[in-house]
This record gives C-alpha cells, sequence and structure tokens, in this order.
C-alpha cells in the first residue's frame, strides 16, 4: 500500500469532547469517524485493525470446536417474551415496528435467537455437545454513549453459546472456551486479568471476566496482591473483619432527635459522628415480598449479593409509599429494632461495637444501639460492595480496587434459556430433558480500544504486532525517482512476498511530518531510507516500543527486517506458552 493512495486523515490537535486515549488517537489516528452519538465509521486503517482481531478470535474459535454460523440482527419480540427477557433488558433494548404490524428488536444479544435454532435442529444426545459462534453486530440503546469506541449503541461482537447433555459437558464446554479466550488475548498482545462476575440480565449461575486495566474502564476490580483473588466490585467477596470487641456493660440505646434529617450524610453531620458508626436499613422486593438489609451506612448495597441472601429471582427496591405500611416505620427514618419484616444483616455490622440507627418514628435516630443486644440477628451474610482495604475472602490480606475495561466475558447459563423456550434433547434413555447452555462473549471492537489504552505515549499508539494496521512503514526521505525510492520500494515489495503488511509512505512532505504521522498511528516497525545513509551503504530501523534507532546494511537489510520480525514474532509465541504454561501449573478457573 502507498500512504498516497491511502485515505488516512490524521489530525494534529485533541478532537473537542474526546477524553479516553483510545477515543483521542483513533480518532488523531484517522482510524475512525463519528457518525453520531455511539455510531462510527471504521476508517480503512481502523478497519484493518478491527478485521486482524476478528480473525484471531475466527481462529480461536475454530481450534476450540466452535462452529461458525450467521443469525439475524432483527429478532420478533415474541421470543424475548418467551424467554422472559422483555422486562428485564428494559430500554437498551432497541424496539421498532415492521410491515404488518410486527414487532421487532435489533438483537443485543442472541441467547434467543440461538436457542430457537438449536430446539430446531438438535433432538438426541448424539448431537451433543455442540458450541455455535458468530461475529456480528450488534445493538442496545446505550443512554450515555461515551469514550468513543467503548461505549457505543452499535458494536462487532463475538458470541458464542455451548449446549449440552449435562454439567459435566457444559464444565469441559466452558473450560475449552475460557482457555480459547486466553489464547485470543494472548495474540492480541493485551494486559488482561481475569476476574469473578457477576452474570447480569444474561443469566446463568457462573461467570468471568477479562478485563485490562486502565483509567477509563467503567468497571471496578477488586484484586489482591498477596494470592492472586479477583473479581469485579459487583462480585467480590469481602473477608470477615474482627469482631467488635466490645465493653461487658454498654449503656442503653439513647433516642435523638433529629428534624428533618433522613440521609446517612445529614443524620451523621447533624449528631456530629462518622458515618462508619451508622448503619441504613434498606427495603426491598423479594419476588414480591418486602424484606430488609441492614448495611453499614458508608458501604454500598450489593443487590446481587441481597437477591442471593434472600434466595429471590427478582430483587427491585420497594416503593416508598409501601414501605411504611410494611415495616409501620416511616421512610427516612427506618431501623432494625422490632423490625416487622425479613432482614439480614451484612456482616460488617458485627464488627461495630454499637450502631447509630433509625428510631421507627418521624424525626427519630437511636445511638449506642448494639447489634445483637438491642435488635435479634437471625441471618448474617456479605451484602455490599467490595471496597478499597477491605479483606481478602480467601488470605485475608487487603485488597485494592483498580478501573478495568470489559473485553470478553463467559458465562455458565444452565437451563435458564431451555426451559423458559422448551429447548429439550431425549438422552440414551429417550428421556427428554433441557438443554444445559453456555455463553461467551467478546467485544471485538473493545479490543482495539483496550489495546489503545493500554499501549499508548505522548506521540500516539503503540500497537502490538498482530494487531497493527501494517506492521512496516517504510519511509524514504525523498519520494523523487532515483537510488532511495528504488530502494524503499524494492524493501516494501519483498517484505510483502515474505507475508508481512507494509505501507510505503510516498508523500512528498518532510521527515519529521512523516515520522510524527508513523508515530501517531503506531506502526510496530518503521524503516527509513535517505541518500546519506544509501551513499554509507545504510538504512535505518526502528521499532515504535524502542526510543533509539539502529541502523543496517543495505545489501542484507531485507534479511536484517525480516530477522527482527521473527524475533519478535518469537517473543510473542514465548509469552504466549508461558502463559498456557501458568494457567495450566494453575489449574481450572
Amino acid at each position: 500500500m502507498r500512504w498516497s493512495s491511502a485515505l488516512i486523515p490524521t489530525l494534529k490537535e485533541t478532537p473537542a469532547d474526546a477524553v479516553a486515549p483510545s477515543h483521542v488517537l483513533l480518532l488523531r489516528a484517522g482510524m475512525i469517524h463519528q457518525l453520531g452519538a455511539g455510531a462510527y465509521t471504521y476508517l480503512p486503517l481502523g478497519l484493518r485493525v478491527l478485521k486482524k482481531a476478528e480473525a484471531i478470535i475466527r481462529q480461536e474459535m475454530d481450534a476450540a470446536g466452535a462452529l461458525e454460523l450467521l443469525m439475524p440482527a432483527l429478532q420478533p419480540i415474541e421470543l424475548w417474551r418467551e424467554s422472559g427477557r422483555f422486562e428485564t433488558f428494559g430500554d437498551l433494548l432497541m424496539k421498532l415496528r415492521i410491515s404488518g404490524g410486527h414487532h421487532m428488536a435489533l438483537g443485543p444479544t442472541h441467547e434467543e435467537v440461538v436457542t430457537d435454532v438449536v430446539r430446531d435442529l438438535v433432538n438426541s444426545y448424539k448431537q451433543l455437545p455442540i458450541t455455535l459462534y458468530q461475529i456480528q453486530t450488534k445493538f442496545r440503546d446505550e443512554p450515555r454513549p461515551r469514550f468513543g469506541i467503548l461505549r457505543t449503541r452499535e458494536f462487532l461482537m463475538k458470541d458464542a453459546y455451548s449446549f449440552d447433555a449435562d454439567v459435566d459437558q457444559l464444565g469441559a464446554s466452558y473450560d475449552a472456551m475460557y482457555e480459547a479466550y486466553h489464547r485470543i488475548f494472548d495474540r492480541c498482545g493485551l494486559p488482561y486479568v481475569v476476574v469473578e462476575a457477576e452474570s447480569g440480565p444474561i443469566g446463568g449461575d457462573a461467570s468471568h471476566e477479562f478485563m485490562v486495566p486502565c483509567d477509563t474502564g467503567e468497571d471496578r476490580v477488586a484484586r489482591c496482591d498477596s494470592c492472586g483473588y479477583a473479581a469485579n466490585q459487583e462480585k467480590a467477596e469481602v473477608g470477615d473483619a474482627p469482631a467488635a470487641a466490645r465493653a461487658a456493660e454498654l449503656p442503653p440505646y439513647k433516642a435523638e432527635r433529629t428534624p428533618g434529617q433522613k440521609t446517612i450524610k445529614d443524620v451523621c453531620a447533624f449528631l456530629k459522628v462518622d458515618e462508619k458508626t451508622s448503619g441504613k436499613l434498606m427495603v426491598y422486593l423479594a419476588d414480591g415480598k418486602h424484606v430488609a438489609a441492614l448495611l453499614r451506612g458508608d458501604h454500598e448495597a450489593n443487590e446481587a449479593k441481597i437477591r442471593r441472601a434472600f434466595g429471590a429471582e427478582v430483587l427491585a427496591p420497594a416503593d416508598p409509599d409501601s414501605i411504611p405500611k410494611a415495616t409501620g416505620a416511616p421512610v427516612g427514618f427506618l431501623g432494625p429494632i422490632d423490625i416487622k419484616i425479613p432482614m439480614i444483616v451484612d456482616k460488617a455490622v458485627l464488627a461495630m461495637e454499637t450502631i447509630v440507627v433509625g428510631g421507627n418514628e418521624v424525626d427519630v435516630h437511636l445511638t449506642g444501639v448494639v447489634p445483637g443486644r438491642d435488635f435479634k440477628i437471625d441471618r448474617v451474610a456479605d451484602l455490599r460492595n467490595a471496597d478499597a482495604g477491605d479483606p481478602c475472602p480467601r488470605c485475608g490480606q487487603a485488597m485494592e480496587i483498580k478501573a478495568g475495561l470489559e473485553i470478553g466475558h463467559v458465562f455458565k447459563l444452565g437451563t435458564k434459556y431451555s426451559k423458559a423456550m422448551g429447548a429439550t434433547f431425549l438422552d440414551d434413555k429417550g428421556v427428554e430433558i433441557p438443554l444445559i447452555m453456555g455463553c461467551y462473549g467478546i467485544g471485538v471492537n473493545r479490543i482495539v480500544a483496550a489495546a489503545v489504552e493500554a499501549g499508548h505515549d505522548e506521540n500516539g499508539i503503540v500497537w502490538p504486532l498482530n494487531l497493527a494496521p501494517y506492521q512496516v512503514v517504510v519511509i524514504p526521505l525523498t519520494v523523487k525517482p532515483g537510488p532511495v525510492m528504488e530502494t524503499a520500494e524494492g524493501l516494501a515489495d519483498r517484505l510483502r512476498e515474505a507475508g508481512h503488511d507494509v505501507i510505503l509512505d510516498d508523500r512528498d512532505q518532510r521527515p519529521g511530518f512523516k515520522f510524527k504521522d508513523a508515530d501517531l498511528i503506531g506502526f510496530p516497525l518503521r524503516i527509513v531510507v535517505g541518500e546519506r545513509g544509501l551513499k554509507e551503504g545504510k538504512i535505518e530501523l526502528k521499532w515504535r516500543s524502542e526510543s533509539e534507532p539502529k541502523t543496517v546494511s543495505t545489501a542484507t537489510g531485507v534479511e536484517a527486517v525480516l530477522a527482527e520480525l521473527r524475533t519478535a514474532e518469537r517473543k510473542l509465541r514465548e509469552a504466549c506458552q508461558a502463559n498456557r504454561a501458568r494457567r495450566e501449573a494453575a489449574g481450572k478457573p
């Protein structure tokens, strides 16, 4: 490819409203162009990166035994009602009406569609296990698309679905996809971590996320450096804190007037106490029944944990108007003493000597309340989000919280969809059994963004070799006909013949201008050919990731470049093999 024939609209200045490094640099490097909020065109260079990520995914999915298909983006709403997800997905689901009055949706994911395919085409245990995948555009009506291609309304996803006869088969299918994901992200050169995760609206009883640590990541990861435990903050368990060392005799609690003070912050400021000494009673509907969770005032409730603690399928905050009737106490002044609905206490409360709580009457809070003495504790559970400094659930050491960008997610779905949609098979005894499912997603666009978030400097992008739009850029310092241009063209041609992606910068521009564009775009290897160098029998090589160039003989220039590329490829292979050896030594997820 000659630069003069390409569409590469690089920008000198940072575009307005671009904040995330990937957003800024992909725009400046001429790789994407915004059409509207959450919708981007991938320009030729950006599309090359996207296609390379896609090719790596496809190779590893095929190697893992998955079968590729392509399902419609346009999905009947009836399928979503059949699965029970029409309500839970909510406004993220893009809905439309087509001719004939049919209600349709643009698919944000394809669990319903693939289950419909398999219930019609798979009916015997002899056809199992089977894993199907596609790479296709998805649509979600994101209320706040931002950070460029990190959060959009239209995006490219690889989604795979396994169908198994029993739990053991599901475990094998899950492990195969889990390992394939490691190989994919290793080959993409991404610095990722794997964390335990919540399944969210997808459903299921086990899942892991693949995260790239970066400041612009919208997820928060709890991680223990001592033992390696890692989990999404929504999923992270909190280790046991030391129990409160209470005095043998504590005075009785006191009722304090707190007129108009309803929030934890306001109450604590009014009473001049630390929020860590307060408690908040939160009322929910668990499968339609009022329940309560008592947490320390400065902690954030984790609704997934609360839902599981009550054994509920659905959990939602209770309607404020219903709370006084269910509890006999006014909203804003609820407390655990003599509570009339089932209550679970977060285990951090047990580590408190005394606690400030609502007095169950208007404008009253209680101070000096002793957990377990002044109110009954029937059940204790981990009900909150983990915070930095909390004890690790595995080893007890302090955990840290870091931002992370999700690039992949694997789920064990079980029979959530197959039971709802009647997807069954006949076992070896002729008994009809629901299929057991797994789900495995990769955000292809996010691989591109994550590579930039993890690999950039003040000059631009630093692409991993396997994702770069072109692996090599050849820059002649003069483009007029003559030895410099002939040498540059010869190098580019021979490298292409050897199977490498090469772009020749044949623009009639100053060397510094070309170097800045090459660094901005992030081509891994730069070759510079100039008159002075040719007279000395040398050409210049420089890796984008290194600060200093090196010179090689013109006569053996191609061989030297090929040796450099082979070394880089070998190092990547060795890194992938080392990562795999570490995983095997650590055992299964």
